[in-house]
């Protein structure tokens, strides 16, 4: 018998659930059971996705450490085990760090299983009842006031771009002032497309002329720090990241706390859309980063 506590940042809070020792397979198979989100994709030890970091109440006591070959390959693979951990897993049973959930089976023991989830996919926020119950900031209950801002959203974004490209360009970084100003057309396309989804709506009527935004600034609108004309494109690219979480955060919360099913559903489209974008962005400077790894492994060759 074991109680499992799951802790991420994707949760609102800890997890504790109670799991038989044996009879419930993995962690995997208790996570999916009670709902855990933990990513996972193959479920069979090849994949990696479903890594989590499992901590023993009792460091000290001693169980069987079953680590599959492909297990100890993978963990290899992400620089999450080391030999001196897999010879304390075969030797003195003192398990690693770090595992795969859908190879670390349940024992009678204890323990803390953390995870960071998918980093692919922005996640759900964690909606708690004090924020179901939240009074503040914009409380959007019409479909004509949800595309106002979605359509002020989307200006506002290109407008700040447009600035960050100029104030680039004078200070002869050329390569982000290019990278700022092709993510302005596409907050401009954005807009094109938040029309059209209006129709006959009036996106211009809704929103006050005196609209301000939380914190003052579009949920879109890159940091601060982006406005530093030193700034590599890779760079550019986290900044533009963290304004495109902004926006999915911003119709998450939209479409958790309204009252109008239209506009929930209306937002969960959106929310889908702003996935995408952070995808792309993700993948961008995965991209980004792999061509500064190997460029740099070319100089030292």
């Amino acid at each position: 018998m074991a109680n499992i506590t799951f802790s991420s940042p994707v949760m609102a809070k800890d997890v504790t659930v109670y799991a038989v020792a044996g009879d419930r397979g993995t962690i995997l198979a208790v996570a999916k059971a009670h709902k855990i989100p933990i990513p996972f994709d193959c479920q069979d030890g090849e994949c990696g996705s479903c890594l989590v970091q499992v901590e023993h109440f009792n460091p000290k006591a001693k169980s069987a450490v079953a680590l599959t070959e492909k297990e100890k390959e993978v963990l290899r693979q992400l620089g999450k085990i080391t030999k001196d951990e897999i010879a304390n897993a075969e030797v003195n049973d003192i398990p690693p760090r770090y595992r795969l959930a859908c190879q670390c089976f349940v024992r009678n023991e204890d323990i803390m299983v953390r995870f960071d989830g998918d980093k692919t996919v922005p996640q759900k926020l964690a909606v708690t009842h004090a924020a179901a119950r939240f009074k503040g900031g914009l409380e959007i209950s019409t479909l004509p006031e949800f595309f106002s801002y979605a359509a002020k959203l989307e200006e506002d974004a290109a407008l700040h771009y447009d600035e960050l490209a100029k104030a680039m360009a004078d200070a002869g970084n050329e390569s982000v002032a290019k990278l700022f100003g092709q993510l302005a057309e596409f907050s401009r396309m954005h807009l094109a497309e938040v029309k059209a989804r209006a129709g006959s709506i009036d996106v211009s009527k809704s929103v006050p002329p005196d609209y301000a935004w939380p914190d003052h600034a579009t949920p879109e609108r890159a940091a601060v720090w982006a406005s530093d004309t030193s700034m590599t494109r890779l760079g550019g690219l986290k900044a533009a990241l963290q304004g495109e979480r902004r926006g999915f955060e911003f119709y998450r919360a939209i479409e958790a706390t309204t009252k109008s099913p239209e506009v929930a559903a209306a937002a969960k489209e959106f929310v889908g859309e702003e996935a995408e974008h952070v995808r792309i962005l993700e993948a961008w400077i995965t991209q980004e980063e792999w061509a500064l790894k190997h460029a740099k492994t070319a100089e030292n060759a």
